[in-house]
């Protein structure tokens, strides 16, 4: 028996219960709040969407787990010590939708449309330079899934687009780096810096007031991995002393992003809720499905979740 675990409103979670069961017919899905202790001992693989970590603990028999979100790093944090193999979505049209929000946002930067905004609002006639995309650099932090689709849009449009990941990785067209000094060079070179790296021990502050003074004059940055990456003190210094232009911020610290947050006034900073890219639940269910047919078929797991890194 698969048990579905989340936090999730029962509305939401009635939604996705319909589209897994849609996609399963022939597997018995039931809602944790729905088990007894009887039918609870029954269920061998959970499917999770930031589960109670207590609610877990009261499934002896459960063999794995497949969340329905791509970033598992509170999933890791709060079950790591139970071992459970932990299995992250992985959807072609996830990052197909980041992809899109990190073009969008790159075109917001590039036509600078948060100066033409502030001249509205101070009733200014004025006219910026145009520069070329080929002659802007982007630089991607993350070269997984959703850094190389990414990377594709910004290439297609015309950017100059170069990438940083922890090991090295190739990309057709695309200037790579690894390593430390790989990062300095990176920084040193992005007019705009897109973040899309997981949160994990080593990502965790990454992008600080020292790693920040690297970037060109007037450089911005695009963060849609996850807040902790960014010093976000560290942030408005730089935007305040007019080191960085702008900030296009899709991920906080504490979400929602409490009202009384600084963050939400500063004239340098577009603030977003968390709509860089959306799982969708159709596609994802499908995705889970096809995971889960293939254990059932062969005893084959998917990729699983590495432990100690996070992802």
């Amino acid at each position: 028996m698969i048990v579905l675990v989340t936090r999730m409103s029962e509305d939401a979670e009635r939604l996705w219960l319909t589209s897994l069961s849609r996609k399963m017919p022939g597997e018995t899905i039931v809602p944790f709040r729905q088990l007894d202790e009887a039918a609870r001992e029954k269920a061998d693989i959970a499917i999770v969407a930031n589960p109670d970590p207590a609610d877990i603990a009261r499934l002896p028999n459960l063999k794995w787990i497949h969340s329905v979100w791509a970033g598992v790093e509170r999933l890791v944090a709060e079950l790591g010590e139970s071992r459970l193999p932990i299995v992250r979505l992985v959807d072609p049209q996830l990052s197909q939708t980041m992809a899109e929000a990190v073009l969008a946002w790159t075109y917001y930067l590039f036509r600078d449309m948060p100066a033409y905004a502030n001249f509205q609002r101070q009733r200014v006639w004025q006219q910026l330079a145009y520069r070329r995309p080929q002659d802007v650099t982007i630089g991607l932090l993350g070269l997984g899934a959703l850094g190389a689709e990414s990377a594709a849009r910004l290439r297609y449009a015309g950017f100059n687009v170069i990438g940083w990941s922890r090991s090295h990785k190739e990309i057709d067209g695309v200037q790579t780096f690894h390593g430390d000094r790989g990062l300095k060079e990176l920084l040193g070179r992005s007019e705009i810096l897109v973040c899309l790296l997981p949160l994990t021990d080593e990502t965790r502050g990454l992008i600080d007031a020292v790693r920040l003074s690297l970037l060109p004059e007037g450089a911005s940055l695009i963060n849609f991995a996850r807040g902790p990456i960014v010093v976000a003190d560290d942030l408005i210094r730089a935007l305040d002393s007019g080191a960085m232009k702008h900030a296009v911020l899709d991920v906080f610290d504490v979400e929602p992003l409490p009202p009384d947050n600084q963050l939400w006034d500063h004239p340098a900073i577009t603030v977003l809720p968390h709509i860089s890219a959306p799982t969708d639940r159709e596609t994802a269910a499908a995705i889970v499905a096809g995971n889960i047919l293939t254990y059932r078929s062969s005893g084959a797991l998917p990729p699983t979740v590495d432990l100690a890194r996070g992802y």
